[in-house]
């Protein structure tokens, strides 16, 4: 074969590209390197201008029951006791199935919506008009686990970035001084699945939510030990910065070091930052009396809304307030005594929500500040344990206000018994969708690419529910 040699004009055609690829491929280096030596956590534009700028998540932790709370069922009064059929198989969580149980509770319809509440949220009902329900939910998983997972990250599987992550990931946050995703577990313990509900899953470190306490200092170590002066501490981090940037200078491609040296800049400012963001004692006597902060049933709630109103209103992106906590009667989960179950947890929690809802309105911060109040699922229509009801994750209800939401809205409807949807199903991804597109993203382009491919809180799924959209 005849060998065919290249002219001095053509090497240099063709050695060109590969000199102006590894000149390209050092720019990109060098560019990567400025941006890790940039916070996580500063501020980003969102894909389109927001109706939200924070969110403020009310869970509900395990199950609250839709038929005695936000969707009445006068069919259960006039089956009492009969099986329920004719709905296919009905799969219980925890065995025992009995009949067909009606609410313990009246309803009474609320506002000029005419918004149908039960007694159990007597101060919610009151903001029926604020509000946006969506009485026809779905869940995929019938376990506490799984479904909470799947509520708080989009997947029912564990290692998945948290709605709170998603959010701050790509909002950032608007007071460096203060952690951008807070998180207020119920004193009674965690969620089933614990820290991963709000963990960062495979993002940085950076977007994993902080977990506050109600009483004391809002994090366990915040203040530094008495040997340890302001002075000697400013030293002590300045020294630690100096070897963390001679390490990031000898490893770019460590995106995470980016992360833990602003948790500790954080950590510092937050020593002083954080303890006046939740200093509820600082409010008035009439603001404490509006979120109930002095009430020996729900001063705990009421203290832990305070304190997220407070947070927003110092630019915090997220907050997750837990009602609810370790297992069976300490949380919403009523697989018995349903009255005394839901009937504690709803006087804990009516009244602080209305406060929150009322209190962020009159400073202007509803508009805003979105709220979302929910469950991992709902509760079935048949009776357990004689007085308590199972798992239940064919239906359940949510509701959302502010932040761009139309109040005074009922989206969809459940079958005669509350078992399962009838109209206008919405998912998880749904809400998810929802809530990302108050806060100004394309839930489709706000992603991150792990392992290969370009993640998403909505997976592969997600609609906007544009019915609750005020615009």
């Amino acid at each position: 074969m005849k060998r065919r040699f290249w002219s001095r004009r053509e090497l240099l055609w063709r050695a060109g590209g590969g000199i102006a690829g590894l000149a390209f491929a050092d720019l990109l280096a060098r560019e990567a390197r400025g941006a890790a030596s940039v916070s996580p956590l500063a501020p980003k534009p969102p894909h389109f201008p927001a109706k939200a700028k924070a969110v403020i998540s009310i869970f509900c932790y395990g199950g609250v029951s839709q038929m005695d709370t936000f969707d009445p069922k006068p069919e259960l009064y006039r089956r009492r006791g009969e099986a329920l059929t004719g709905k296919g198989e009905v799969v219980v969580s925890q065995g025992n199935p009995g009949g067909l149980m009606p609410s313990l509770w009246e309803f009474k319809r609320y506002g000029e919506c005419g918004m149908e509440v039960s007694d159990l949220f007597p101060k919610v009902g009151a903001l029926a008009d604020e509000i946006a329900l969506v009485r026809s939910m779905y869940a995929l998983s019938n376990d506490h686990g799984p479904a909470l997972f799947h509520m708080n990250t989009g997947s029912v599987l564990p290692g998945h970035p948290s709605m709170g992550s998603w959010v701050t990931y790509g909002l950032g946050t608007e007071n460096q001084n203060l952690p951008a995703f807070v998180v207020f577990t119920d004193p009674r313990g965690g969620p089933i699945g614990g820290a991963p509900n709000w963990g960062n899953g495979y993002m940085p470190a950076a977007y994993q939510g902080t977990q506050f306490r109600s009483t004391g200092d809002p994090i366990v170590d915040l203040k530094p030990a008495k040997a340890m002066d302001a002075e000697r501490q400013r030293r002590w981090l300045d020294l630690l910065a100096k070897l963390n940037a001679e390490h990031a200078a000898r490893n770019p491609e460590d995106t995470e070091l980016a992360a833990r040296i602003a948790s500790y800049e954080l950590a510092y400012r937050m020593q002083t930052h954080a303890l006046e963001a939740v200093a509820v004692d600082k409010e008035s006597e009439t603001t404490r009396k509006l979120y109930m902060v002095d009430d020996p049933v729900a001063g705990y709630f009421g203290r832990q809304c305070l304190m997220a109103r407070r947070l927003v209103e110092r630019g915090v992106r997220f907050v997750q307030i837990y009602s609810g906590g370790g297992n069976f009667q300490s949380s919403w989960d009523a697989h018995w005594d349903i009255q005394h179950n839901h009937g504690l947890h709803a006087a804990e929690t009516d009244g602080p929500i209305a406060g929150l809802i009322r209190d962020l309105k009159g400073r202007g911060l509803l508009d805003s500040t979105l709220l979302i109040w929910h469950g991992e699922f709902g509760r079935m229509p048949i009776s357990q344990r004689m007085n308590g009801r199972d798992h239940n994750p064919h239906c359940f209800s949510i509701w959302l206000c502010g932040g761009g939401v139309k109040g005074g809205v009922i989206v969809g409807a459940t079958d005669e018994f509350g078992y399962k949807v009838a109209e206008n199903g919405k998912s998880i991804h749904d809400l998810h969708a929802t809530m990302l597109h108050l806060l100004g993203f394309d839930h489709e382009k706000l992603t991150y690419f792990h392992n290969g491919r370009h993640m998403r809180l909505t997976d592969v799924a997600g609609n906007v529910i544009r019915e609750v959209l005020a615009s």
